[in-house]
């Protein structure tokens, strides 16, 4: 039943991807398949909000996901223990943090945008800084999606130990300060992909082509 589930799950886009393929390049059409032209032709402003969207979005679906799962564990053990339910709301806490690293490094990305005309926007600087912001922004979203789910599976397990005995708590403590550590590696290395990335601006107009209004006047 699993395997059909997975079939189902991953062959059928699969076949639909290869179908509609095949149609393009049966019908004449096959150079509308062309993965260079899209990317030539998409908006640098596409991949950079993609980018930002899937960074804070991942993150707090992480952030979301971890406390779904601690609190649910805490609500449950705290009925056998109750004196786990404020020693684990730092369980809570660092499923937190992992949605507070998305929103930072969104606010670090939004300062890469800027209005600029569409007749000037598609110069090489403008497409490394849109392609740098949404593969910055899919990385830190996926590891804080990641560590999350990490920090919330362990947290779930440090509240059920403190409630069954208490001398675990601090030792499996250590192992969720490790998981939540995770998001903070996708911090860092969606810094330095955006490193050298620039703000967007206009492409540089000629002087030459400048000159031609005061010419014509």
């Amino acid at each position: 039943m699993g395997f059909l589930r997975l079939y189902y799950a991953l062959g059928l886009p699969s076949f639909l991807v290869t179908v509609i393929a095949l149609y393009l390049l049966f019908t004449g059409s096959g150079e509308a398949f062309n993965v260079g032209r899209f990317l030539e032709e998409s908006s640098p402003y596409l991949w950079a909000s993609t980018g930002i969207g899937l960074c804070i979005g991942l993150s707090v679906l992480g952030a979301g996901w971890g406390i779904f799962v601690t609190g649910a564990s805490i609500l449950g053990g705290g009925v056998r223990a109750p004196r786990i339910r404020t020693k684990n709301l730092i369980s809570i806490i660092f499923c937190e943090v992992v949605a507070i690293y998305g929103v930072i490094m969104g606010i670090v990305y939004s300062s890469k945008l800027a209005s600029i005309d569409e007749s000037q926007l598609y110069t090489k600087s403008n497409y490394y800084t849109g392609y740098a912001l949404f593969w910055g922004g899919l990385t830190v979203g996926v590891c804080n999606l990641l560590c999350g789910v990490s920090v919330g599976i362990t947290g779930s397990t440090a509240a059920l130990a403190d409630a069954a005995d208490p001398a675990l708590f601090v030792k499996i403590l250590i192992v969720e300060v490790f998981g939540s550590i995770l998001g903070l590696f996708g911090l860092i290395v969606g810094l330095l992909v955006v490193g050298k990335a620039e703000e967007f601006k206009a492409a540089a107009v000629p002087a030459a082509l400048g000159a031609l209004p005061l010419l014509s006047h």
